[in-house]
Parts: structure tokens; sequence; C-alpha cells
């Protein structure tokens, strides 16, 4: 069912603020799910509202966070959420590191106890509009083998990077540590369809093409992105305080409890470095210079990171909506909360 931006927007906002939640923090976290479905990404779409909505409302978000913010150094500073909503949280510390980059050339902040912020190149994109880099990431609860290892031990732990340019265009990356997202192997099963070999391992660490015998995800390229997660799970968990490892908190185990998750955003002023205008025309350059390469064999050209989100954001703008399911859709204009609970179950919400 396509639904007009706004529409989607408002009808996710309000199940928010009917389970608990004031009307500002609704809005934010209505406006960055908005931002990702109309981008194409789903899973960090309209499909997350019903699981919110049940945790917002059993107790799991704190709806009157008692927040605290403490500036440790000139160019850091950490921001306790108090398991407040996650996405709001993330929005206000990305603020905080841009006011500090803006007058020291860098600013680094922590956010932790924080719940779940959503698609990180929210975040990137809103600093690289603003004329500055931005590397953020944070952790997740564990569902992926460590290399060599057969049990879970470390979440998808994402990490995303932006940066402007001379012209309208912008880089925004964002990526999952894990060779391929959880909502895959569902497709998989539900098509009754086997999955690479390099996806997923059994109960005995095992590779498995059965999607119904995935125990636990492995990471992109073995020992480098198992590294990599290991970095984002210190940079976000360990340097903050916070659970870490296999000790982050699960996301649909009790959904009453908060998570004191950890989330870290680094901003980088460029006209501290090279200068402003000169970063902005050298990364337009590059962006050029990438599109003039010639495509390999089945591809229509080289993209940059975060082009194709933009392009099916353009077909969203011009059908005038939002492709929804029905089911969804249903929800969402249903009075209800939440139709099919997501509390206690495992890491893959089973």
């Amino acid at each position: 069912m396509l639904v007009a931006r706004e529409e989607l927007k408002r009808l996710m906002k309000g199940k928010f603020m009917a389970a608990g939640l004031h009307e500002g923090h609704a809005d934010e976290m209505a406006e960055v799910l908005t931002w990702s479905s109309e981008r194409g990404l789903h899973s960090h779409g309209e499909v997350r509202v019903e699981y919110y909505a049940e945790r917002i409302s059993k107790g799991g978000i704190t709806i009157d966070p008692r927040w605290d913010w403490e500036q440790t150094g000139p160019c850091s500073g950490i921001l306790d959420a108090d398991n407040g909503c996650g996405y709001p949280f993330a929005i206000l510390g990305l603020k905080k590191a841009m006011e500090l980059a803006r007058e020291h050339g860098l600013g680094v902040v922590g956010m932790k106890n924080i719940s779940h912020s959503g698609a990180l190149g929210y975040y990137t994109e809103m600093a690289a509009k603003s004329d500055l880099c931005c590397l953020t990431m944070c952790q997740s609860d564990p569902m992926v083998i460590p290399y060599g290892g057969a049990e879970p031990f470390y979440g998808t732990n994402p990490i995303a990077f932006g940066a402007p340019t001379a012209d309208e265009r912008f880089v925004n990356f964002d990526m999952a540590t894990t060779v391929q997202a959880w909502g895959k192997i569902l497709d998989a099963k539900s098509a009754g369809r086997p999955i690479p070999d390099d996806w997923a391992v059994d109960a005995d660490g095992k590779p498995t093409t059965d999607p119904h015998k995935v125990n636990a995800l492995r990471a992109i390229a073995g020992p480098k992105g198992y590294g990599l997660m290991m970095v984002v799970d210190i940079l976000s968990g360990i340097l903050l305080g916070v659970p870490s490892g296999k000790n982050v908190s699960s996301m649909y185990h009790d959904l009453s409890e908060g998570r004191n998750l950890g989330h870290l955003h680094i901003v980088i002023d460029p006209s501290r470095f090279c200068g402003l205008d000169e970063f902005k025309r050298h990364m337009s350059q590059t962006l050029d210079e990438l599109a003039a390469v010639r495509p390999g064999p089945g591809f229509d050209k080289v993209y940059y990171p975060g082009e194709r989100a933009l392009i099916r954001k353009a077909k969203c703008d011009a059908v005038g909506g939002i492709e929804v399911v029905d089911d969804i859709y249903d929800y969402l204009i249903s009075d209800k909360l939440y139709i099919h609970s997501w509390d206690h179950r495992n890491r893959f919400a089973e």
C-alpha cells in the first residue's frame, strides 16, 4: 500500500504517543523511521513500530528520563540517557558533538544507557549536511560468532560515516559488520530457499545453507570483520562503561527492562584541516571520478555510498508515498498498541 510520507510519520508518531512517549520524542523517533523507510531501509522503518510501542508501554524505555550531560574535556563528553528513547538522545548527542567540533575541530560524544537508536545513516547525513564529517557506531546484542568461535559473542555492531561535498551530494556509508542481515535470512526462510554458506552457522558452529538451522551470523571478511566489530564494541561499550560483548542486553528478552546500550559519535570539522572549501571540492571530484569508472560485468555504474538510497527516496517522492505492507498499515491505523508480542523472544525475534 502506498502511504504519503507525512501520513506514515503521523501514524507512527501516534502509536508512540499512545504507548506513553512524549510528543517531542515521538516526533523525532517517527522522523528517523520515516527517513529510513523512504530510502528503502524498511528493516529500520515502519516494521519496528509495533516492537517499540510494546517496549515503551511496558516500561523498557524511560518516559521521563533523568538524563545528564557531562563535558569531560575540550573535545569530549558523555550523555547519560537514563534508558530514554534512543533516537532523540542520539540526535542530542550528535548536536553536542557538532558544537564541540565547531569550537575545537573535533567532537567526541558517547551516549550511554541509551535504547535502540535505529539507522546510523540518519546521524551521519545530519552532520554532512552541516559541513562536518561524522563517524558513528553502536553496539548490539550478541548474534555473531567471533572468528574461530562456535557461539555468539558480538552483535551486528554497525558503523557509519558521512561527509559533505561541494554540491548537493554527500557520502553516507552505513554498514553492519556481518556478512548479511538477519532480515535476508528471514526472507530465505519464507521463500524456502537456501542461503550462501558464508552467511551463518548452526548450533555446532558449522557453516549452514539451511536458514532454519541458523544459530548465529558471521562477520564480514572473517578476522577483519571480527576485528572491526570488536572495535565498535570497545568504543561504544567498554569506553563508555556500559555492558559489552556477550553481556549486551537482548533486544527481546524482557521488554520491561532498559537496555543500557552505548553509542559513540566522532565529528570532525574539515575547516581545521585542509579547509572546508578544498575538502568539499575534492570530495565532489572523487565522486565524479568514481562515476566515470567503467562498470564491471552486471553493473550499470559505480555508485558512491548513499547514492542508491537517495535514488530510492526520489522514487518515493515521484510516486507520492512509501510502499508499506498491508498488515503493517492495518496495525498502524488500528487502536491497538501491539498485536503480535515481541516480548521474551530469542535474539532472532523467534
